[in-house]
């Protein structure tokens, strides 16, 4: 079977894509779901290239590295529909792209599955027959500025590639890159072209997963741009055992030769070859390879141009070596042209060949070593300064670092320990430049500025210099609250090392328990929390205050819901007060944190992921807890080591429902993810993100109210009686409207009443705590209180576990002291529970990514 061949008459389509069927049962895409072949693709290449009709239209693609994806781009080229294809991790060039392009469908993932917007059934454009494919050269920006590629230009261009990486159909090359990269498409088209199978994945090589993935699936090969050299060298790749592995690419920027010295010299006692390449958008994709053979006498070089292409030397102006200028590329895989607007869509081709914009110097070798960046030359204070050779002349000197000019100064952003080495770097400059240390800016990150691909974002680093302090006037101190000092924060509060200025809280795991820390300290470096700062970018929260320290600050209202819970709790335990209700607020509280921090856009599995987290980091300092008390006395019994009391009992033992509350938040939300891990539920979740809570909670009360037939609440688990206050949480925090903040407020009115007969007092605090909760989102506090309050809420969990057993020791002596002393016990316990699982994980990280244990299932080859 081949995809539609007839359905578009007359229009050109590229060959690859239109002939996946001749594969046959060759595997050519492994997920951790599985393997898919050739024939399953083609039939899903075929079924999406139907869906996208016999009338040729532009495509926009969301890129991601998924099976529907690559269909949807697969579909469209064998169909010959063109496709601009745009980053999937940035809505914001999504939209810009939209805007500017008008494209007449747009294909994106929403719920997990790949969604047809068909926005007309006729082109708004008139689309030139040989435009296959629209690609940025700007990485995330939404650039209207793109590169038009023939069907030709993808064809050749892998079939060059294919030759001389000698791609075999028993490869299996993993998706270390982007799709809508066009070195990471390079991958996926040149082994699609030789029946190869794709190891699909988007995770890092920094994830141990990721290598789990890749020698279930016999990964052959490998590509990375610079930075994915630093991250396999953070994770041991050097001590690997990957019998499978044939040949490592390099390309997306310079790698220093000692690095590719190193790499080839490894590769070679390994078993493995390595290939450096070099490559433009405007190329398809590769120009120039170096045989691997060569890799380690002539690291510096670029190589010889792909079979099928030719370089040549333009002559600079007023330059005496003939041997050096500006690298000019002939060949079929040049692009068309680019598009600036919709209208340049209809043109052909307006370019023959490619200037580069690269200065090299050919040697007697025939190879091309690239020597510096023409369109990259400063001139500063009247010096002509090539910011690329000074980021080679830094890492001489050990330093790694991105450079960039104007007419006044040079701005560098180098990767260091402390702010004091910016001082140290700019006398390097400046000394070997000629320039005076005033025209020298620099910043001290913990690591450089990079795109989503891995190349080096030099906007961002304009930016973070052109804020820099004068460096020949003081030090380079760090201003709270810029991208750096945030990064190294998001870092050590949820211990993560791949935190970029596009991470935000959510995106990089935060839950509600390291929430409360993340706030407090966020707010002190900026002077204020900016509204849904847990989902902002770091980058947008870069605009520091320096507040007094008197100046009165906010505090979150979930926040300061739990610390005065666990007080009010506690303190009613003891009985030095009777203000009841705190562990009620509580459960509205943990739906309202569910709903802001597991419901985010990512996809159904990262979710279920992320949920089974945060049931573990409750239940399991919780077992331990009651495991040790187990040990000491006969207050509690083995149903408490397990959280199942409430189930099996005994029902004698009074002192075995101290921890109600904990089974019950346990139970609700095994029962939330485990709904969110069903298709059609997650998909539901999506599309009505604030009925399904809602709708939810109504279930929840046919069990509040006993309208179902079970057993009277005080013979079943809690869990199943109050889980209607978490669905209301959980709607609270997906209300987005007044009307709907009215409905969840009127439905904790009608409700909260009766639950606890003769107990007025008691409703009225849980209908207040909820009323806050969705009407009032800050608090006036003060820095202290904040302190006082994030301490609370942190250790609240902690503190509720270990009460029991505390204040029976002194409350005799005085309640008020053994208040104080439940409170204090928590708060360390708490903290040492941090610093425990803090370095276990770093113990499990640091083995697992050498065993490749600890992600599951791995994908059956074929």
């Amino acid at each position: 079977m081949t995809v539609l061949p007839d359905q578009l008459p007359g229009i050109t389509s590229v060959p690859f894509a239109l002939g996946l069927a001749a594969h046959g049962e060759r595997t050519a895409v492994i997920t951790a779901d599985g393997p898919v072949s050739y024939a399953e693709l083609a039939v899903r290449v075929d079924k999406a290239a139907r869906r996208l009709g016999g009338e040729r239209r532009l495509v926009l693609l969301v890129g991601s590295n998924t099976v529907d994806a690559l269909v949807v781009h697969l579909a469209a080229l064998a169909a010959g529909h063109p496709v601009l294809l745009v980053p999937g991790d940035h809505p914001e060039a999504v939209q810009s792209l939209i805007d500017a392009y008008d494209p007449d469908i747009v294909a994106r993932p929403e719920g997990g599955e790949m969604l047809l917007d068909e926005r007309r059934e006729v082109s708004a454009h008139e689309l030139h027959p040989d435009l296959a494919l629209l690609l940025s050269t700007s990485g995330s920006t939404g650039s209207p500025k793109l590169v038009r590629l023939s069907h030709e230009n993808l064809q050749t261009n892998a079939e060059s590639i294919a030759q001389y990486l000698d791609i075999r159909d028993t490869d299996r090359a993993a998706t270390t890159l982007p799709l809508h990269y066009c070195y990471g498409l390079s991958v996926v088209h040149s082994h699609l072209l030789r029946g190869a199978g794709l190891i699909l994945t988007d995770l890092s090589v920094a994830d141990t997963c990721f290598w789990k993935l890749f020698e279930a699936g016999r990964g052959t090969a490998l590509a990375g741009v610079p930075y994915t050299f630093d991250l396999l060298d953070r994770v041991g790749f050097a001590a690997m055992e990957l019998p499978h592995l044939r040949y490592v690419t390099q390309a997306g920027g310079r790698l220093a030769p000692d690095r590719v010295r190193r790499y080839a010299a490894l590769g070679r006692a390994a078993g493995w070859k390595l290939f450096v390449m070099y490559g433009q958008t405007e190329a398809t994709a590769r120009m120039a390879y170096l045989p691997p053979h060569l890799a380690e006498t002539h690291p510096e070089a670029a190589g010889i141009a792909i079979p099928g292409g030719s370089f040549r030397l333009e002559p600079l102006p007023d330059s005496p070596d003939e041997n050096t200028g500006e690298l000019v590329y002939s060949g079929p895989n040049v692009m068309l042209g680019y598009a600036r607007t919709p209208d340049d869509l209809a043109l052909g081709r307006t370019v023959h060949e490619l200037h580069t914009g690269d200065i090299a110097r050919g040697t007697p070798d025939g190879l091309y070593e690239i020597v510096g960046r023409r369109t990259r030359f400063a001139k500063i204070l009247g010096l002509r300064i090539d910011p690329g050779q000074v980021e080679t002349t830094l890492a001489r000197h050990g330093v790694t670092a991105l450079c960039t000019g104007d007419d006044e100064t040079l701005g560098v952003v180098a990767v260091g320990g402390h702010d004091s080495d910016a001082r140290r770097i700019a006398g390097l400059v400046a000394h070997d430049c000629g320039l005076p240390a005033r025209a020298v800016r620099v910043r001290i990150l913990a690591d450089l500025p990079r795109l989503p691909t891995g190349k080096p974002d030099y906007r961002a680093v304009r930016e973070l210099t052109r804020r820099a302090p004068d460096t020949a006037t003081g030090p380079a101190a760090t201003p709270d609250g810029a991208p750096e000092s945030l990064r190294m924060l998001y870092a050590r509060l949820l211990d993560r090392s791949d935190v970029t200025d596009d991470s935000s809280f959510v995106s990089l795991g935060g839950d509600s328990l390291s929430y409360v820390e993340m706030s407090i300290q966020l707010e002190e470096r900026l002077g204020h929390l900016p509204p849904g700062w847990h989902t902002t970018p770091i980058r947008d929260l870069t605009e520091p205050e320096r507040p007094d320290a008197s100046r009165r600050r906010t505090l979150e209202t979930s926040v300061a819901l739990r610390a005065l819970a666990i007080f009010c709790i506690v303190g009613s335990h003891i009985q030095v007060f009777g203000i009841k209700g705190g562990a009620h607020i509580l459960l509205a509280v943990a739906g309202y944190n569910f709903a802001r921090f597991h419901l985010t856009p990512v996809e159904r599995r990262v979710r279920v992921r992320r949920g089974w987290t945060s049931i573990a980091r409750v239940a399991l300092p919780s077992m331990a807890w009651i495991g040790l008390i187990l040990l000491l006395g006969d207050d509690y019994t083995f149903a408490n080591l397990f959280l199942l009391d409430s189930v099996i009992g005994p029902d004698d033992l009074k002192t075995g429902m101290h921890f109600w509350f904990i089974e019950a938040l346990v139970y609700i939300l095994i029962a939330a993810v485990g709904l969110l891990g069903l298709p059609a539920v997650d998909r539901w979740e999506r599309r009505f993100p604030y009925a399904l809570p809602l709708t939810l909670a109504g279930l929840g009360l046919l069990t509040r109210y006993e309208l179902v037939g079970l057993p009277h609440r005080e013979h079943i688990p809690d869990a199943i009686t109050v889980f209607w206050l978490f669905a209301l949480g959980w709607a609270a925090a997906k209300a987005a409207t007044v009307r709907q903040r009215l409905l969840v407020t009127a439905a904790a009115l009608a409700t909260v009443p009766g639950f606890f007969p003769g107990d007025p007092g008691r409703e009225a605090i849980i209908v207040a705590g909820f009323a806050l909760l969705v009407w009032v989102p800050r608090l006036p506090s003060r820095e202290r209180l904040n302190h006082l309050a994030g301490l609370l809420a942190t250790s609240s969990l902690y503190i509720y576990l270990t009460h029991w057993q505390i204040f029976p020791l002194i409350d005799g002596f005085s309640r008020h002291l053994a208040f104080l002393a439940s409170l204090l016990f928590g708060i360390a316990y708490a903290a040492g529970a941090a610093r425990l699982m803090k370095a276990l994980s770093a113990r499990r990280k640091a083995r697992g990514v050498l065993t490749g244990r600890g992600c599951g299932r791995g994908p059956a080859g074929g």
